[in-house]
C-alpha cells in the first residue's frame, strides 16, 4: 500500500501497522525485551535516533509523544488557538532535541505504562482522524494552520508511518540479537 491519500486508507494503513507492530512486539523473546538496542555496528544507521532510543519502552513512548503533539495540535487550532505543531522553542530543524526530551522525560517509565500510554493515544489519534471528512484531511487549503500540506499528512506521519519506522527498528533490533 502507498502512502494514503484518503481517510479510508488513512484509517487502514494506521490500524494495519499498528497491529503489525504489536504483534512483532508480542512475538520478542526475553532476549530481545531484555537487551539493549545497539545499532552502533549497523553502518548504515546514522541517524541520531539509533543512539537515542535504547529499548523498547523508548520507542512507544516516542510515538505515544507525537501523538500528544497532534492531539494538542489539531485540538488547539480547531479551538481557534494559533498553536504551531511543534512546540516552542523547536522547529523542524531542532525537533531532535525535542525528541531527547521525551526520552529523558520518560526514564522512569515502565514499559507495561508505556504500552498502555501508546494504546490510548493511538486510539484517541484513531478517533480523532476519523472525525474528519476526506476532503478536510486530504485537501489542501482547508486549514489555514496546516500551512501548505495536508491535515492528513499530519496523521499519516504520525501514525502509519511512525509505526512502520518504529517495526524497522524492532526488526533491526531482533537482527542484532540473533548475530
Amino acid at each position: 500500500m502507498g502512502r494514503p491519500t484518503t481517510k479510508a486508507e488513512l484509517l487502514q494503513a494506521s490500524a494495519m501497522k499498528y497491529q503489525e507492530m504489536n504483534a512483532l512486539i508480542s512475538s520478542m523473546t526475553e532476549k530481545e525485551l531484555t537487551t539493549s538496542f545497539d545499532f552502533t555496528k549497523m553502518k548504515s544507521k546514522t541517524q541520531a535516533h539509533w543512539g537515542r532510543d535504547k529499548n523498547l519502552r523508548d520507542i512507544l513512548i516516542h510515538l505515544y509523544e507525537w501523538h500528544q503533539l497532534l492531539l494538542n495540535w489539531v485540538a488547539a487550532n480547531k479551538k481557534g488557538e494559533n498553536k504551531t505543531f511543534l512546540p516552542a522553542p523547536y522547529n523542524w530543524r531542532t525537533y531532535g532535541d525535542m525528541n531527547m526530551e521525551f526520552w529523558k522525560r520518560h526514564q522512569d517509565t515502565k514499559l507495561e505504562e508505556a504500552k498502555a500510554m501508546l494504546e490510548q493515544s493511538h486510539g484517541e489519534a484513531m478517533a480523532l482522524a476519523e472525525s474528519f471528512t476526506d476532503r478536510e484531511l486530504f485537501e489542501k487549503g482547508v486549514y489555514p494552520w496546516v500551512g501548505g500540506s495536508t491535515l492528513g499528512s499530519y496523521f499519516v506521519a504520525n501514525m502509519s508511518s511512525h509505526y512502520d519506522w518504529a517495526i524497522q527498528k524492532l526488526k533491526a533490533h531482533r537482527k542484532n540479537c540473533k548475530e
